[in-house]
């Protein structure tokens, strides 16, 4: 119980943070500004009935902005699964294939041939249409070096869209698989019934101890590191002698 009313201490805001509906506002593009027109026409191309998908959670930045559209697009094609298996898919392959990955990013190498390696790996691939155009308007635009953080904000739409809530939780080592239960039962209260949430645990003993819990563009610092570094602010902060 203590890790979970320590918790429920630090989250109590939450419960009265709202995720918006609408996407921020796209940023201008500095390689031609095609790309953000491109993916609009995607998510208006289909039928009126789809006309007022939203995000399920509101992303921020350029990624963000890439993924959100994308997300829009796919929703209204149908296509949603089908785009997620084919990023992931790609993201895979340049891992396994880190001489096309480096490829893909080389800003020396001439738009061209990038987009012409792009459009016959995905041809090769068997990937679905959208998927094609999305990766070659990346490709044009010079954004294929941002792919793997765009694809992580798709995924965290889709998760979204499904339900699930994925929550990581740093600590300065693993916890105990009945604190990890508690904190995963106090999230779900927080985050409301309808939804699983999936708890990623990572390590990094610079938090000196204490928690940081991140999940849905939120994040809750409990460290110790954190509370250290505050105190020490608040130490150096001058004494006004006048008001005591």
């Amino acid at each position: 119980m203590a890790l979970a009313n320590r918790f429920r201490s630090g989250i109590s805001f939450f419960k009265n943070i709202s995720i918006s509906d609408s996407v921020s506002s796209a940023r201008s593009n500095p390689h031609g500004g095609s790309l953000f027109p491109a993916l609009r026409s995607y998510a208006t191309a289909s039928a009126q009935s789809t006309a007022n998908v939203k995000v399920p959670i509101a992303l921020v930045g350029e990624n963000g902005n890439f993924a959100s559209w994308l997300y829009i697009a796919a929703v209204k094609m149908n296509s949603l699964e089908k785009i997620e298996s084919d990023l992931s898919e790609m993201i895979e392959a340049m891992k396994t294939a880190p001489t096309f990955a480096q490829f893909t990013k080389d800003p020396s190498v001439p738009r061209a041939t990038r987009l012409a390696a792009i459009r016959d790996a995905c041809d090769q691939a068997k990937f679905a249409e959208p998927t094609k155009n999305f990766l070659s308007l990346l490709a044009e635009n010079g954004k294929l070096k941002n792919l793997d953080a765009i694809v992580k904000k798709f995924m965290q739409l889709t998760n979204a869209h499904r339900g699930d809530i994925k929550v990581l939780v740093t600590t300065v080592m693993p916890l105990p698989p009945a604190e990890e239960k508690e904190l995963r039962e106090t999230l779900q209260e927080i985050i409301g019934e309808g939804k699983k949430v999936t708890v990623e645990q990572k390590i990094d003993p610079s938090i000196y101890g204490g928690l940081i819990v991140e999940f849905q563009q939120k994040v809750l610092d409990m460290s110790i590191r954190t509370r250290a570094q505050q105190m020490e602010r608040l130490l150096r902060e001058p004494v006004d002698f006048t008001n005591l």
